[in-house]
């Protein structure tokens, strides 16, 4: 009874734990549910931006590329008139178009309202009525087509909505068409007009024009898979000697006048042109809607179409290609994201060590206390697992909910996984680690710092196994980058961490050889606190390896996203000024239309224009003279400048320096022009004179200087000559300098000077290279990564504070008894501070810097840079150190260190100091 009451009274263990000390609690279930967070977020995040990339590229692809169009021929002449004609009618095509939704394989769907179907003759045929219009003498060609609801895709203008009065059959041989409102002022088509379709009979089929409609949603895939439905054409004809063209344009029949097609001998077929559905499609559908597509283009779901719409079906698309290149982006760029994950599952996975050996050392003396009395280590261990789950457990559910709610369309089991393994992680390895250092008991006062520290064999061997690790993942990315067949490598993903890790087992190893050398001069100066900031330093903690192992791999993940962002950068600044050549580009160039001078000084007023180089460019100048030219003769593009502006311009974008002083030099003796030209002109030409045939009339030229590129062009081969000394000296291209261009003023000015003027500005140009959701969703993830890597950086110098606080501040107590200042105090703890945070930090700052060197090679970031832009174009994408990114973390990192340090010294010297000095204590 007695032990029952005794029971009764005692408060349960975690009750009171958690009322004992709440803020430890709550910080750590704050630092897990940001952790958990973070961990959940990721995953979904990245199946997030590739699922919007997936659909992206599948809607903005042009409805030619993405539709599955279906075809197949009507029955074959040895059928029954009443067979095929059956074949053509609305009632059978619109039930194969059903059947033909629903045998996709799955994931791949059909946008049903943007679907069609209908009859269409495949082969042009000759419209030879006198009042069609006749470019070149040479009449139009028309196609006809009887496509399914059209008064559900367009709108009626003038006339009235073509119908099919009877049932229409072979023998029919007039009908109504309608036609749009672009083809119809083309070809001058009135409502009532009517043409004449040879038929296989000789009596022509008569299409009568009802109606001038014009398209709902021009770019939809009812209209935009065959563009002459929409509008017409002009062809020029392949089969004559000379350019002459014809207008090519499409009659939009009545619905279910498709087996009046069957009479003329425009080789009529049917069609079902199916639009996908991308807004049900993930990123994990990839996999297998690539294999539906390969079924129903060449496999057994081709069988399946070919049972519902006939033998000779066929089904073509650009879907597959549209997915190839969507899946070869995603795979350049997901190995280069999973290296920052790396890096921050890293850091946030010591941080969490950390902070349970924060906590375990404050709790030391209480568990030693519970151990001498009797307590078991599974006892002990147990108890510090349940107070432990009880705050962990709901903050990495709060962190994983939080996550699910951020990001929505994303799969849930790996972000549960990640949020477990947190939670997991705090609540086994605090337990865990605090319990196994009361397995035996430890003599108070025994000195564990750095300087008197020595390392085990183990702890050796251990070490030069990750050092075996970092340099086979070092060597593997350089040599073969961050991806494999299979996907992301994980060890070579790890390789920053992984340097990072041996640079710290360097530092701590290093790190007693500074301390003992500036401990000697500094204890012959006649101040103490130099002396003592010193020696505390020296005394901290031989476990010191992982706070600092924290700090760089902190810095180096830091520094590493920060680099990528700024390589993306540069290699889109690049690849933007390869295509423009300068701030804007106004050209005429095709027709090589010369600038006036009052377009240039237009220009020049403009907004924002600081600087505006004329050139003259020729594309295509043959190496030869006249007399020489052969069909193989090599081509090279000619430049005429202004020297000094188009020096200024080189300056100005950051291209070599042109040299001015090689085209100032005049013709020498043979009459050649100086030329400054590419690497493989100079060496064709030689130094011998060489006559070029152009349109301003055949020059010498020899060379004068050799320039790996330049501004005004992007070819490979040029030369470049003072403009003056041609005999047509005038500009087609102005190439403008400037910061703010207005480029709504600019092309103004451009359209006066003429139609044949455009405008590119450089802005809009490196615009085009980020025009992708996976894109743009891994530049974030970077982000986050260059905040959460600093963040972690100075949460780790935060902790390593902590864990000394009591004792820093019960030394203050003393020495104050001593007569130590409160200045002195506050220095004290500041130089105290500063040898570990100068290491981490300048550790940090050399670590970030070899790391971005050693894996620069291996770092693709051309897929992530410029995925939006032209494929054939050839540009640089490479990892960069960005002073900023390895700067201003380690700065942090000093500045916090100090900063803790003044405000402990501060609220110290506020506090008494007979608190702090209570008999018995053994702090």
């Amino acid at each position: 009874m007695n032990a029952a009451k005794i029971q009764a009274a005692c408060a349960p263990w975690v009750r009171t734990r958690l009322r004992t000390a709440p803020g430890v609690s709550a910080a750590l279930a704050v630092l897990v549910f940001l952790t958990a967070f973070l961990a959940a977020v990721f995953p979904r995040s990245v199946d997030a931006y590739e699922t919007r990339a997936l659909r992206h590229d599948v809607t903005a692809a042009s409805p030619g590329q993405s539709v599955l169009e279906v075809t197949t021929l009507p029955p074959p002449l040895g059928l029954a008139p009443s067979v095929r004609e059956s074949a053509m009618r609305e009632k059978v095509l619109a039930r194969a178009h059903g059947e033909l939704i629903g045998a996709l394989p799955a994931p791949v769907r059909a946008d049903v309202p943007a679907s069609s179907y209908g009859v269409h003759t495949t082969k042009p045929l000759v419209a030879d009525e006198p009042w069609l219009p006749r470019p070149d003498a040479v009449p139009p060609r028309l196609t006809y087509a009887a496509p399914s609801a059209l008064q559900e895709h367009s709108t009626l203008r003038s006339g009235r909505w073509p119908v099919a009065r009877d049932a229409v059959t072979l023998e029919t041989r007039e009908v109504e068409a309608a036609v749009t409102e672009e083809t119809a002022g083309e070809l001058k088509i009135e409502p009532g007009s009517t043409v004449a379709v040879p038929t296989t009979t000789g009596t022509p089929l008569t299409v009568r024009v009802t109606g001038i409609v014009t398209p709902s949603q021009p770019r939809s895939g009812y209209w935009a898979v065959d563009p002459l439905l929409r509008a017409p054409s002009l062809v020029r004809d392949p089969g004559s000697p000379t350019p002459v063209f014809y207008w090519r344009a499409t009659l939009l029949l009545a619905q279910d006048t498709g087996p009046a097609l069957l009479a003329t001998t425009g080789e009529p077929e049917m069609y079902w042109r199916l639009a996908p559905d991308a807004t049900g499609l993930t990123a994990a559908d990839v996999p297998a809607l690539e294999s539906g597509i390969a079924a129903v283009e060449n496999g057994p779901g081709l069988l399946e179409l070919r049972d519902i719409a006939g033998p000779n079906t066929t089904l073509t698309t650009d879907l597959d290609a549209i997915l190839g290149a969507y899946s070869s982006t995603r795979a350049a760029i997901g190995p280069v994201v999973t290296v920052a994950a790396v890096g921050i599952g890293a850091v946030a996975a010591v941080v969490l060590l950390m902070t349970g050996g924060l906590i375990g050392t404050r709790r030391h003396h209480e568990l030693a206390l519970l151990r001498s009395r009797g307590g078991s280590l599974r006892g002990i261990g147990g108890r510090l697992l349940a107070e432990t789950a009880v705050s962990v457990v709901p903050a990495a559910a709060l962190g994983l909910a939080a996550a699910v709610l951020l990001v929505r369309e994303a799969r849930f089991l790996p972000a549960l996984v990640g949020a477990a393994a947190v939670g997991v992680l705090v609540c086994v390895v605090l337990p865990l680690r605090t319990t196994l250092n009361h397995r035996r008991p430890v003599l108070h006062g025994a000195r564990d710092d750095v300087t008197h520290a020595r390392p085990s064999r183990r702890r050796t061997v251990a070490e030069l196994t990750v050092l075996v690790l970092a340099i086979g993942a070092v060597a593997a990315l350089r040599r073969r980058g961050t991806s494999t067949e299979s996907g992301a490598d994980l060890l070579v993903s790890s390789a920053p961490v992984l340097v990072g890790l041996i640079a710290a087992l360097v530092l701590v190893r290093l790190y007693p050889l500074p301390l003992r050398l500036a401990a000697r001069p500094v204890a012959r100066m006649r101040g103490a606190v130099g002396f003592l900031s010193l020696a505390r330093a020296g005394r901290a903690s031989s476990s010191g390896t992982l706070p600092l192992l924290a700090l760089l791999i902190a810095l180096t993940t830091a520094a590493f996203g920060g680099s990528v962002l700024a390589g993306v950068a540069d290699a889109r600044d690049e690849a933007a000024l390869r295509a423009v050549g300068a701030d804007a580009r106004i050209s005429g160039e095709g027709a090589l239309s010369p600038v006036s001078d009052g377009f240039l000084r237009q220009v020049r007023d403009a907004d924002g224009v600081k600087d505006v180089a004329p050139v003259r460019i020729e594309y295509g100048t043959p190496l030869a003279a006249s007399a020489d030219v052969r069909s193989d003769t090599k081509r090279a593009t000619l430049v005429g400048v202004e020297p000094g502006s188009y020096a200024r311009l080189a300056r100005g974008t950051g291209l070599p320096a042109f040299p001015v002083a090689s085209l100032g030099s005049g013709p020498g003796r043979d009459g050649a022009l100086p030329a400054v030209v590419s690497p493989g002109l100079a060496e064709r030409f030689g130094d011998r004179p060489h006559t070029v045939r152009s349109e301003a009339g055949d020059i010498t030229v020899r060379v004068a200087g050799v320039l790996p590129r330049t501004s005004a062009v992007t070819d490979s081969e040029f030369m470049v000559v003072d403009a003056r000394k041609l005999a047509k000296p005038g500009a087609t291209t102005l190439l403008v300098t400037g910061s703010s261009l207005d480029g709504r003023q600019l092309r103004a000015a451009a359209r006066e000077a003429g139609p044949e003027f455009g405008v590119r500005l450089r802005s809009a140009e490196r615009d085009r290279f980020v025009d992708t959701p996976m894109q743009s969703g891994a530049e974030r993830i970077y982000g986050a990564a260059v905040v959460a890597g600093a963040g972690y950086a100075l949460l780790a110098v935060l902790l390593t504070l902590l864990q000394t606080a009591p004792e820093r501040t019960t030394l203050l107590a003393r020495l104050r008894t001593m007569g130590l200042t409160t200045r002195q105090g506050r220095r004290l703890l500041a130089f105290e501070a500063m040898p570990q945070a100068l290491l981490a930090a300048s550790g940090g700052l050399l670590v970030g810097w070899a790391t971005i060197a050693l894996l620069a090679p291996g770092i693709d970031l051309g897929a992530l840079a410029l995925a939006g832009g032209d494929p054939s174009a050839q540009h640089t994408a490479s990892l960069r150190a960005d002073l900023p990114s390895l700067a201003l973390p380690a700065v942090g990192v000093v500045v916090l260190a100090a900063a803790v340090a003044g405000v402990q010294a501060w609220w110290a010297s506020r506090r008494g100091s007979v608190k702090e000095l209570r008999a018995g204590d053994t702090r």
